[in-house]
């Protein structure tokens, strides 16, 4: 090429898990069996009504012309409901943008909030997508060790320590990838305030909400109106090839998001918003609500299992569908064990690297977002290989 890039494409890391997945690919292509355990992708098809509601509005025309930039009206008063009926909270469907997946609700808050050297503080490990995009605006995603004293989450101490003049706000997730961990609620009411109190932003993703097992599900919006919420069609609702999501905003945000998304993309895609709505409906709902109860029984039995192959789980997962394992017992390099795992036993994993600096030689995800019996299989591989491999 005799034209240059972007500088910013340097400070951007490839996803290794898509390596993962494409040499996956190759050895089914060969014939091989494999078990993917590195997906954060459920298994589950979107629920029947849904698919339903989309196939009516492709039938009546609904699903051929723009929606609003924010959104239908009805899918975001269909939201506000959720908020109050599941978990008791008011959010005014004016406070809620519908937007191109959770994907676009961070491309949205990003452009409004980093600018040029803008530091945005965040946990390690995290989903490494989230500090991309605020390299993308020529931010500074500065990432915080957490580790298990604080469930891998940002803590309001660490805030204050890292805290400096060109710090803007903090990002977090809850639960989180990959570690599939929650912020207490004491814990994320300490650190909205320790950021509240330097004038910064609090930028919560919740895309795996809907997914909590042990305790009753709440959102950081319990904590004011000046917080901002990511959440999706994706993981709950298992609707991810949609690309459907919503932002949370402050009342004095709305303008401006309005005026990005009119840009950035005109509106999210219509048939989605329209088979969204049935979503809400009590038959997709308790769809939703079995499938969080097996989701659940997978973790259950997969957790033990993995302790027993000699992995070490230092905080049970309490949401979302995914264990951050401990592989320093079997390896000393996280990255080369995925492999070797891949290709000795046809069991793919993630390896730590993705998802920042700290630990990453010693942790893997593993992602049970598949079915019980092909999560037997994948732990039966692992137990004839590994005493060998060790």
């Amino acid at each position: 090429m005799n034209f240059a890039l972007a500088q910013r494409l340097q400070q951007i890391a490839p996803f290794h898990v898509m390596e993962m997945i494409k040499r996956a690919a190759e050895l089914e292509q060969g014939g091989r069996s494999v078990i993917y355990m590195c997906i954060g992708e459920p298994d589950f098809a979107p629920a029947a009504p849904v698919l339903a509601a989309a196939q009516q509005a492709i039938q009546n025309g609904a699903a051929q012309r723009y929606t609003a930039a924010l959104g239908l009206q009805a899918l975001r008063e269909a939201i506000s409901k959720h908020y109050r009926d599941a978990l008791g909270v008011e959010v005014p469907a004016a406070r809620i943008v519908i937007t191109a997946g959770a994907s676009g609700a961070l491309l949205l808050a990003c452009a409004a909030l980093v600018e040029r050297d803008a530091e945005v503080l965040m946990p390690d490990p995290s989903y490494p997508c989230n500090r991309h995009f605020i390299t993308a605006f020529n931010g500074r995603p500065v990432l915080i060790p957490s580790g298990p004293e604080d469930r891998f989450q940002l803590s309001a101490s660490r805030v204050a320590a890292h805290w400096r003049a060109q710090t803007r706000g903090v990002l977090l997730a809850s639960p989180s990838n990959p570690t599939g961990t929650s912020i207490t609620r004491e814990q994320l009411a300490q650190t909205v305030a320790a950021v509240r109190e330097r004038g910064g932003f609090s930028l919560v993703d919740e895309i795996y909400q809907g997914l909590t097992y042990d305790d009753a599900p709440f959102t950081a919006l319990e904590l004011g109106e000046d917080l901002i919420v990511i959440n999706s069609f994706s993981k709950y609702f298992n609707l991810t090839g949609w690309r459907l999501g919503w932002l949370v905003l402050p009342p004095a945000l709305l303008p401006e998001i309005e005026k990005l998304a009119q840009n950035f993309y005109i509106c999210p895609s219509s048939m989605a918003q329209h088979a969204a709505l049935a979503c809400f409906t009590p038959e997709a709902l308790a769809i939703a609500e079995q499938r969080r109860g097996e989701m659940r029984r997978r973790r259950d039995y997969l957790v033990p299992a993995l302790r027993e192959l000699g992995f070490e789980v230092p905080v049970s997962p309490d949401g979302a569908f995914y264990v951050y394992a401990d592989c320093s017992r079997l390896t000393d390099d996280a990255t080369v064990f995925c492999r070797e795992l891949l290709e000795q036993t046809g069991v793919a994993i993630t390896p730590g690297v993705d998802f920042g600096e700290t630990g990453a030689r010693r942790f893997v995800r593993v992602s049970y977002a598949t079915s019980m019996a092909k999560l037997e299989e994948a732990i039966a591989r692992l137990a004839n290989y590994l005493p060998r491999a060790g």
